[in-house]
């Protein structure tokens, strides 16, 4: 009977794991409702932002702005880093962490120096326990960030690249595709790399901007507030991801538990059939031990 209790105990535990899982399903399932609708509501702005700049500097000499010119020798990258601040989203942290360290090492191999600007704890813990080199870090700022945050953020990129103290400045985060899928995306953010117009499409949409006071002054003030847009749509971006990868691991690990309990159910009932047999069976042998005395 002692091995039917541990089943019992076993079980009962299951089930209360359930619980804990099928809870944090409904969280993470509300969380991500807001954080999509949000992301939903930026990209379409980040998306025309890029674009207008993108044609406006199609016609513009790129010497005009710091931010546009590429360094000749490139030898000091600094990598913006995002992971989530918790776990229990399965591999969603572990991708992130894993496509940074691959990167990571193939520039190191090359001679370049690099740092680390981590956003979340993840990907700060890691790398700081592995002696990476971390600029900074900003945790548990999901969900309240805004653009003055944001803002202060590329202040700080662009004056340690005007001050030539890196090179390049690129960024990681998982981009949201659907429910079961968050790519994680490498992103270069300084210098300015504006899109161009695909072969065979025309550009001539850029023609029909009227700018005032001029397409250069324009450009100039909205080279910093690109990268800014840039690495907000990434914060909307990741956390929409999270919230996605983390509904997915506990709806897994709601249905892992009914199938354990499932399983851990007919082991108890076959052991119970067990203990009666076996006590049937000393009945009987009992039985025909008084017959025949």
């Amino acid at each position: 009977m002692a091995t039917l209790r541990d089943i019992l105990r076993k079980i009962g535990a299951v089930k209360k794991t359930q619980q804990i899982t099928k809870a944090m399903n409904m969280v993470a399932a509300a969380r991500l409702r807001g954080a999509q609708e949000r992301m939903e509501s930026f990209e379409p702005y980040a998306m025309k932002f890029s674009e207008v700049l993108g044609n406006l500097a199609s016609r513009i000499e790129p010497d005009i702005h710091p931010l546009l010119q590429k360094k000749e020798q490139v030898s000091r990258l600094e990598l913006l880093h995002f992971t989530g601040d918790r776990g229990l989203c399965g591999s969603f942290n572990s991708n992130l962490i894993n496509m940074a360290v691959k990167w990571i090492k193939e520039q190191q191999e090359k001679g370049i120096d690099l740092s680390l600007t981590a956003v979340g704890k993840k990907g700060r813990d890691y790398f700081k326990k592995r002696d990476y080199k971390l600029t900074s870090s900003h945790t548990n700022i999901y969900g309240t960030v805004d653009i003055s945050y944001i803002n202060q953020m590329t202040k700080g990129f662009i004056d340690r690249y005007q001050a030539d103290e890196i090179d390049e400045v690129y960024m990681i985060y998982a981009r949201f595709v659907s429910m079961a899928r968050q790519e994680p995306t490498l992103v270069k953010l300084i210098p300015v790399e504006p899109p161009t117009a695909k072969e065979g499409q025309e550009t001539t949409g850029a023609s029909e901007y009227l700018c005032e006071p001029d397409p250069e002054g324009l450009l100039i003030e909205l080279l910093p507030k690109n990268i800014s847009i840039q690495i907000l749509n990434a914060f909307l971006q990741n956390e929409t991801s999270e919230h996605a990868a983390r509904m997915a691991a506990m709806d897994n690990a709601t249905k892992n538990c009914s199938d354990l309990v499932e399983n851990l159910t007919l082991v108890y009932n076959k052991a119970r059939q067990a203990a009666i047999t076996a006590e049937l069976m000393d009945i009987v042998g009992g039985a025909e031990a008084l017959k025949k005395a």
